[in-house]
């Protein structure tokens, strides 16, 4: 897993439109940034090797896990239609589907 630094600061703030981070909106940007990698592996989805496609797509699935949970830090959400952004599902369904983990006894 990518630990925290100012290049994953930096990818975020710029995906959610954050020109400065106010007071403590760093510390919840990384725990958004954590609890999105902890969602995918969970999920049973590895970050894949930097400089791939996979890897793109691992990280646009993170940008908008990371974007929701900033954007919807309330409990509840009224007035609005709350649904799945089909491009981030898909995305996310195809990373799962073909995701697998090879231990390192099996290398």
């Amino acid at each position: 897993m990518t630990e925290w630094n100012d290049a994953v600061k930096s990818r975020l703030m710029a995906y959610c439109r954050i020109d400065v981070l106010e007071d403590l909106d760093e510390v919840l940007l990384k725990d958004s940034y954590y609890s999105a990698v902890s969602y995918m592996e969970e999920a049973g989805i590895w970050e894949p090797p930097a400089g791939t496609a996979r890897r793109a797509k691992y990280d646009l699935c993170i940008n908008a896990l990371v974007l929701d949970e900033y954007d919807r830090r309330d409990v509840t959400i009224t007035g609005a239609i709350v649904a799945d952004n089909p491009s981030f599902r898909r995305k996310f369904n195809q990373l799962k589907n073909t995701s697998f983990r090879v231990s390192e006894s099996d290398t």
